[in-house]
């Protein structure tokens, strides 16, 4: 299964746009730091998610908000705005089987009947799982780190 890196920073950038963005100015430079990814990949990020209509994001000055409900945020919504074509990265099939052999002349058919179910099976998940519930497992990890640290 294939879901670019670039969706979990995706991700972890809504969280800290949640969490830190009514308290400061949410920047690319400070999502780059958090994340340790480049601040162009991060602008890239910040540019899909603002057109799908998950943030908004200051002109001029910055600073990046949040622009729907959390349980409108999917991660099938996150991936897919990031990277359009990510499904068809899911599964990689061999372009080549010889027409001449019985298996070789059925097997995209065969696959495809398989990969299909487990493509939406795949995508049912990822529609079921929302920022807000990221965010209660964020928060979960957070206390639990914090009964753990002096």
């Amino acid at each position: 299964m294939h879901i670019s890196t670039k969706c979990s920073v995706a991700i972890h950038c809504l969280i800290f746009i949640y969490e830190y963005g009514e308290k400061k100015k949410v920047t690319s430079e400070l999502l780059s730091l958090s994340t340790g990814s480049n601040s162009v990949t991060i602008r890239n990020i910040l540019s899909a998610l603002k057109k799908d209509g998950v943030i908004s994001v200051k002109f001029g000055t910055g600073g990046a908000t949040i622009n729907c409900p959390l349980d409108e945020i999917t991660i099938y919504r996150i991936c897919k705005a990031i990277e359009p074509d990510f499904l068809s990265k899911l599964f990689g099939v061999h372009p080549l089987p010889s027409p001449l052999c019985p298996i070789g002349k059925n097997i995209h058919n065969v696959l495809h009947c398989s990969y299909q179910k487990i493509q939406n099976d795949f995508c049912d998940s990822l529609r079921n799982i929302t920022l807000k519930d990221l965010l209660t497992d964020y928060h979960d990890f957070r206390r639990d780190a914090d009964k753990i640290l002096p």
